[in-house]
């Protein structure tokens, strides 16, 4: 009976153990996507960033400058953007 005991304590340090390890193996794989998003989010706000200081010619202003200039342009550009370039995703 001892022996059978001991077995059922091995087994359950054995399964704790592999759980662990699931878990650990998990949280790495969320970490490797949310670090892949965020290289993908900074790349496209740096091409974003180029875009505009390349065609507004931005690159000498601030960054307040260049929101109170994106404020002047903002109405007029949403409102006639072409259809193609809308939003189609539905926000999350």
């Amino acid at each position: 009976m001892a022996s059978q005991y001991e077995k059922m304590i091995e087994q359950q340090a054995r399964l704790k153990q592999k759980t662990e390890q699931e878990d650990f193996k998990l949280r790495q794989s969320k970490y490797y996507e949310n670090r892949q998003a965020r290289k993908a989010r900074s790349r496209r706000l740096i091409k974003k960033g180029a875009l505009l200081e390349k065609y507004f010619q931005a690159d000498n202003l601030s960054v307040e400058q260049t929101e109170e200039l994106l404020k002047i342009f903002a109405d007029y550009v949403n409102a006639h953007k072409p259809s193609k370039l809308k939003n189609d995703r539905p926000s999350s």
